[in-house]
């Protein structure tokens, strides 16, 4: 059987839609920005720009990294290599965990995006949602099994609407927003650090929920043309795209809405955002094809990222071997593929018994972050271990090399660790909890020989 994932797939251009998608811009500014603007208030355009520092650190890191060892497995490699098998096989279960948190976080708002077109009132139904969002996770699934190729092509139609979707709607607020004039004025003490120390650690994990997801492209490496260049590079590049919808989207809601309006608008606040600018019901429902879009794509994308760790893991003896193969005619992962069909499908249904479709997004918000701040910090921290040297040959290299990334994974570290202490008891079983359930899978030692990569 083969090891082998399907080399040389995947253009620049598509690493860097990959990561665009794999942050999920629409889905994420539906779903997310309520809960930052709860947390963060008229500080979260600033909070999208101060905590995206970090963010950019741990990008400067996989780029670096990834020029050394292309690898499905991404940070969980490079941590395995420089710290150890213990530290690399938590920091892959960690990608593991948050990928199966957001597959009831991705599925749920697709699904109630879905519902918007038949009766708004239906969103809050859990049971019905749960429904939706299983019939949507098993196409996305069938789309990944079928191989790399279509998956991309699907992935630049989807994004490149998205986007054009998101440009109309924002362009239509700002002009709305000066006719009328904005509900909450532009000031620059939104972009001060006058957090209480609760917020400060709370504003922060929700953006790194904001922005992850564009690690998919080193996940990718293997199936890219000049991955050591290209998957780096293609996700640093969707960090700055992302950004600038993100922080332009949330002076949109504050412009049209009283904040405590805003924070309302849990659901789809995109859809409420287009019909508060004149767009009507059709702007809205052009809203929520948009928030469709892109929870298919960041869902595609989650499960290529659980897929490729799961495979990588398999490959190298830290899972059962059996996962460490792929389907001859496809060179998908298709064992790894399976497992996420049926783990998925089982968390979309538990959060069937969970009051509201808000609360689940919420508690995984929050969980996903704190796993998200483990193993970007780990991949911070092996930078800056790997390039500590750099300052012989250059001062400024050497900043920019081992110190940012360094000091970002220090951060993120150290902000998921405080912000444990301010969450409920659900929230840190999902997220702690579920991170330490890998010491059941974990072995000091390969559990078989590991199977080679292909050179």
């Amino acid at each position: 059987m083969r090891t082998e994932l399907k080399a040389g797939a995947l253009s620049l251009f598509e690493s860097v839609v990959m990561g665009v998608a794999g942050s999920a811009p629409g889905y994420t500014i539906a779903v997310t920005t309520a809960v930052l603007l709860g947390v963060a208030g008229r500080l979260s355009a600033g909070a999208l720009l101060i905590f995206a520092v970090p963010m950019l650190g741990i990008a400067v890191a996989y780029k670096s990294l990834n020029r050394r060892h292309v690898h499905a497995g991404a940070a969980y490699q490079w941590t395995t290599i420089y710290f150890g098998r213990f530290m690399g096989f938590f920091s892959g279960w960690a990608l593991l965990v948050a990928s199966m948190v957001f597959m009831v976080t991705g599925s749920l708002p697709l699904a109630t995006a879905t519902l918007d077109f038949v009766d708004p009132a239906l969103a809050e139904n859990v049971v019905l949602s749960a429904a939706v969002a299983s019939v949507w996770f098993l196409a996305v699934a069938v789309v990944l099994i079928v191989g790399i190729k279509v998956t991309s092509g699907v992935q630049v139609v989807m994004t490149s609407i998205e986007l054009i979707i998101l440009t109309v709607i924002l362009v239509a607020a700002f002009v709305h927003a000066a006719e009328a004039g904005p509900v909450n004025p532009f000031s620059w003490s939104g972009f001060s650090l006058s957090y209480s120390p609760g917020s400060f650690a709370a504003s922060a994990l929700v953006v790194v929920f904001f922005y992850w997801g564009w690690d998919v492209t080193s996940n990718l490496g293997e199936e890219t043309v000049n991955g050591s260049e290209n998957a780096g590079n293609g996700g640093f590049v969707s960090v700055f795209i992302t950004i600038a919808y993100y922080v332009a989207f949330v002076f949109a809601a504050l412009f049209l809405f009283s904040l405590k309006d805003a924070e309302g608008f849990n659901a789809n606040i995109i859809y409420n955002i287009a019909v508060a600018s004149g767009l009507g019901r059709a702007g809205g429902l052009f809203a929520s094809a948009a928030v469709i879009l892109s929870s298919i794509a960041t869902l595609e994308t989650t499960m290529l990222q659980f897929s490729r760790m799961l495979f990588a893991m398999g490959r190298d003896g830290a899972m059962p071997t059996a996962f460490g193969f792929v389907d001859a005619r496809t060179q998908t992962p298709v064992r790894a593929m399976l497992v996420l069909i049926a783990v998925g499908l089982l968390l979309v249904w538990g959060s069937s018994l969970m009051p509201t479709v808000h609360q689940i997004i919420l508690d995984s918000v929050n969980a996903v972050g704190v796993l998200v701040a483990y193993y970007y910090g780990l991949a911070g921290l092996a930078a800056g271990w790997v390039f500590r040297d750099t300052y012989r040959d250059s001062f400024l290299r050497w900043l920019g090399a081992a110190v940012f990334p360094a000091l970002s994974g220090l951060l993120l570290i150290v902000l998921g660790i405080y912000a444990i202490t301010t969450f409920d008891l659900v929230t840190n079983i999902v997220g702690v909890g579920g991170l330490v359930a890998g010491i059941v899978f974990f072995r000091p030692r390969p559990r078989a020989t590991p199977l080679a990569v292909a050179s």
